[in-house]
This record gives C-alpha cells, structure tokens and sequence, in this order.
C-alpha cells in the first residue's frame, strides 16, 4: 500500500514538473506583436497572416492585432502588447507620423521596433524597416506608361495624362511618386505627356487614406473640367484602391464603351483581386505583385538573426526626418494580361478567387 502510495506521489510530482517546465518554456518562448493597419487590404490581411505564420513555425508566440485604418486603436493595441510582454514590435502603421510616442515607449520597455512596408517617421525607436524597393515600384508604373503608349518607340502624341498619388499621410506615396515621374517628367518636358488638369505634385495628386471613392469623386470633376472634348490617355494610380475609383468615374463616363473611346492605360500595385479582375476585363493595365511570402520570410530571419546575435547587413537605408533607418528589401514584380498566372503559382489566389 505505501509502495503504491509513493509511486502515486512520484508520478503526480514528476507530472507536476513537467507541466511547469512546459509553462515555463512557454512563458520564456519569443514574443512578437505585428500590429497591421487593416483587414480591408487583402495585402495587409496576407501580411499579417503569414508574418505570424512564419513566427510561430520558429516557435514564437504571437499577437496579431488589425487596426481598422483608425490610428488611435492601433496606438492602444501597441500599448496593450507591450503590457502582454512583447519582445519584438512588427508594425504596418495607419499613420507612420501618429506613432513617434508610442514606439518610443516601446523602446524603453527594451521592445524591438520593425516598420514593415511602411516606414515609422520622425523617431530613432525604430531598429529595421522591411519593404520592397519603393522606387522601383513607382519605376515600373511609369516605364508601363512609357511603353503603352509607345513613346519610348518614338511616338510623339501628345498623350493626355492624370495622377492619383497616395496618402499624404504615408511617406511610401513619397517614393513611389517620385519613381513613376522619374520615368514620366522627361516626356512631360518634352510635351509628349499632357497634364490637362494641371495636377501634377504631390500636393495636389496625394489621396488621403488611399480612399478609392475619393479618387473617383476628383476624376470626376477633372473629366467633367478639361476632358469634354477629348480623352485621356493613361492614368498613373499609386495603388489597385485609386485604380479601382479611376476606373469606376471611367466607366460612368462612357470610356470602355466603344472603339472611339477605350479605356486608358491605368496602372496600380498590390495585386487585389479586383484590380486582377479588371486586368483580366480588359480594363486595368497592370498591377505590381509584392510577394508577402517573401517578405514573411525575411522578417523571420531577422528577428531569428537578432535573437541568435547575428549580425544583419541591411540592403539600403531609407531617412524618416530623424535617421538613415537600416533597410531589408524585396523586389517589386509588375503583373499584367500576360503574367497574372504567377500569382496563382505563388498560392497568393485560387483560379476560383479570380473567377476563372
């Protein structure tokens, strides 16, 4: 009886501590917090998807949190996850310019800061920033523009142009900006390209929060300005969101209706379904894919090289006002009629998902 009672004792204390070495592991494990600005994107919903697909198969913890594209709940979730112990901080940001304070904070709690496709402004708490190449984006838009049209083949036009820039309140919209009009201002000079409107800075260009409607509303009012008696040629639209509002005033316009007036060239990037849709509708050009596989994966091997001491040589570095921010990159790839297949091959949309 009392052999069997010892034994008895022994087994509920070995159980007893493995199940608190258990917790302790799991209390001691990494813990990375990815704050993303929406779920609304299909590009930010995947991001943060795989992100945390990519931490837990490294045996991270993970807290995953969506803002709503409101920045005062991203700025309480950041908080929260500090409180929760968080080791890493992976930020999409709603407003990169509201979080200055609150990473800061997160500095201080001895909390590793990552801006991911969008850069923190305005602070040094900020350690490494994972993007694509923003200027190259931009390039590619306007090198389609450049080719559409011909004039790179020596057609002279002139071609009527507009531009829908992005947020003003994201300092991406700087750099895919100036990449597209690196491509587009000589022929502009040249007076092969035609801004009718006269909207050609960013100032005037720049579409707060990236709102699709409010791209509509103002290409409205431009047709209904200065395009009466004649068409417009390309639209430039930093993103498949103002892509999509371009080409619903388009269609309300009668463009895409007959021969005498077809849809521009329009471009955009992030490959959302829609945008694909309408490539395959003959109605948007071209979008630019940014393969959140790979950016999933680079961010990993960062926070995996950071743990193990490793050193990380950054591929560039991009300036927020304070610093030169140590950069990882990933290589924009334009996608259009002939090549949309690939985002099928990469798993990012079933043929289902584009109505195929």
């Amino acid at each position: 009886m009392k052999r069997g009672l010892s034994f008895i004792m022994l087994l509920a204390l070995v159980c007893s501590l493995a199940f608190s070495g258990g917790q302790q592991e799991q209390a001691d494990a990494v813990t990375v917090a990815i704050m993303m600005p929406t779920k609304e994107q299909p590009i930010w919903s995947a991001q943060g998807e795989l992100i945390k697909e990519q931490m837990e198969a490294k045996g991270y913890k993970t807290i995953l949190e969506f803002a709503e594209d409101i920045a005062e709940l991203q700025l309480s979730q950041v908080e929260n996850a500090i409180t929760r112990g968080a080791d890493y901080l992976i930020m999409g940001s709603v407003d990169s310019y509201a979080v200055t304070d609150t990473v800061q904070k997160a500095r201080e709690a001895g909390v590793a800061v990552i801006a991911s496709d969008r850069l923190i402004m305005n602070t040094e708490a900020v350690d490494y920033y994972v993007t694509f190449d923003l200027f190259r984006l931009g390039e590619l838009q306007g090198e389609y523009i450049v080719s559409a049209l011909g004039l790179d083949k020596g057609e002279k036009g002139p071609f009527n142009l507009e531009i829908f820039s992005g947020s003003p309140d994201d300092p991406n919209s700087i750099p895919f900006y100036e990449g597209a009009m690196s491509k587009l201002q000589p022929f502009l000079d040249k007076g092969s390209l035609i801004v009718k409107s006269g909207q050609t800075g960013l100032d005037v260009t720049g579409t707060l929060k990236w709102d699709g409607s409010k791209a509509q509303s103002r290409l409205d009012n431009i047709i209904g300005a200065y395009y009466t008696d004649s068409k417009i040629d390309a639209v430039l639209a930093a993103a498949d969101c103002l892509a999509m509002g371009v080409i619903s005033s388009l269609s309300s316009f009668g463009y895409g209706k007959s021969d005498d007036l077809p849809f521009p060239v329009v471009v955009g990037q992030d490959c959302e379904i829609p945008a694909i849709k309408s490539i395959i509708a003959g109605e948007q050009s071209m979008s630019v894919f940014l393969d959140q596989f790979v950016l999933s994966e680079k961010m990993a091997n960062l926070v995996a090289a950071l743990e193990a001491g490793e050193p990380v040589v950054p591929d560039t570095k991009y300036n927020n006002n304070v610093f030169d921010v140590p950069t990882l990159l990933y290589e924009p790839v334009l996608v259009d009629i002939n090549n949309y297949d690939l985002l099928i091959e990469r798993g990012f949309y079933t043929r289902e998902d584009l109505g195929l």
